[in-house]
């Protein structure tokens, strides 16, 4: 064990010096190029006591390597994980085995989607070799492109609304106001009834032609923590008076490109939301911010530059979103809300694809998280949390 991690931490040797003159290459510790792997790798014993860890594992484990050397995987991920089963198996087998999608938990650690690669290391009979690459970025842009496909078909389906329902609905509303002047009274409550429903529909249609407005909004840098706060009062002053807020926020995290009455309204509407799912005593929300390293927001249809981003993330302790909802919830005319529209998380997800970010929700009994990143402004780059730093929570 002593000897494997000396092995992987100790300079090389030159092969030649003649091949050394001729790349004009510096020769490198084994130690730097291990740290420079963007995901985490893990060398188990027989026993599955860590013998060494890179960069990436100590911020992944929530540890620095001195304190991770020697103590058993176990301390650090659940038990229970299935990862231990595929460590087994690589050991047991003498094969390379592979999980694309796995979610480990621990003390430190909460990492919904992960891919592990499990290796034995010949040369050390039962040691095994584990690496952890984080998917969340990898889901967060393909739900980038899920969130701009459905805010496409939002508008194409407001526009069809606007020119094939308005047109015909003044004509019937116009004919039920002739024909109120030639009715009895009781006639006219049938005709008052067709008109007022009349509205109401053209409501709902002035309602969708909001998703198929394509005039771009006015971009600058946005405090979010501002618009978080000033969204929390509005709430507090009315339809959450019931509900406890608590703010988590990342007072060092410059501001995000965007704009800012619109982005009031995104997250108007999902506070408004999380309130009426919280129960009418002990609901609770929680509004929270945290970068998110190696994440960049762009938009490979409009060329925009991608950006550094933040995420945002709203939590209400409801009842949570009905399973047979969940795959539509962005779509025009669903809700699981009685009386509801099924239009507020739609115009939602119109504006975040506007703003090239990104919304994404988990959703069991007691606990609700929509997540929304956004790209940064043009600040200087926010540096790398500290190796051995608790990692932030993910969601």
């Amino acid at each position: 064990m002593t000897n494997l991690a000396a092995a992987l931490t100790r300079p090389q040797p030159d092969q030649t010096s003649e091949r050394r003159r001729a790349t004009d290459l510096m020769p490198f510790a084994w130690s730097v190029l291990l740290d420079a792997v963007p995901f985490a790798l893990v060398v188990l014993d027989p026993q599955n006591l860590i013998v060494a860890a890179n960069h990436a594992a100590e911020q992944l484990l929530g540890a620095g390597r001195t304190l991770l050397h020697g103590k058993a995987l176990s301390d650090y991920i659940a038990g229970d994980s299935p990862l231990f089963t595929l460590i087994a198996e690589a050991r047991n087998g003498s094969i390379a085995v592979a999980e694309p999608d796995l979610a480990l938990s621990g003390p430190k650690l909460q990492a919904a989607h992960v891919a592990i690669d499990a290796a034995p290391i010949a040369e050390q009979p039962g040691h095994v070799v584990l690496v952890v690459k984080d998917r969340s970025i990898e889901r967060r842009l393909n739900r980038q492109s899920l969130s701009r496909d459905a805010s496409r078909s939002a508008k194409a389906m407001a526009a069809m609304l606007a020119h094939e329902v308005k047109n015909p609905l003044s004509g019937i509303r116009g004919a039920a106001q002739l024909l109120e002047k030639r009715v009895e009274t009781d006639g006219r409550i049938l005709t008052q009834l067709i008109c007022d429903e009349t509205d109401r529909i053209v409501g709902l249609v002035n309602r969708m032609e909001m998703l198929s407005d394509e005039r771009p909004a006015p971009m600058s840098p946005v405090n979010i923590h501002e618009v978080l706060s000033h969204v929390r009062r509005l709430a507090q002053a009315g339809f959450a008076s019931h509900v406890g807020f608590r703010e988590d926020y990342d007072p060092s995290l410059p501001p995000v490109w965007g704009n800012r009455d619109q982005l009031v309204q995104v997250f108007l509407n999902l506070v408004k939301n999380a309130a009426e799912a919280c129960p009418e005593h002990g609901g609770n929300i929680v509004l929270a911010t945290q970068f998110v390293p190696g994440l960049r927001l762009g938009d490979r249809f409009t060329g925009a530059r991608p950006r550094l981003a933040l995420t945002v993330r709203i939590q209400d302790n409801g009842a949570g979103i009905p399973s047979h909802i969940r795959d539509g919830l962005f779509d025009p005319f669903v809700t699981g809300r009685v009386g509801g529209k099924g239009l507020g998380l739609a115009l939602v997800a119109k504006i975040i694809a506007e703003h090239d970010g990104v919304i994404e929700f988990e959703s069991q009994p007691r606990r609700t998280v929509f997540s929304i990143s956004l790209p940064l402004a043009d600040v200087e780059p926010i540096p790398e949390p500290e190796a051995a730093a608790t990692p932030a929570v993910r969601s």
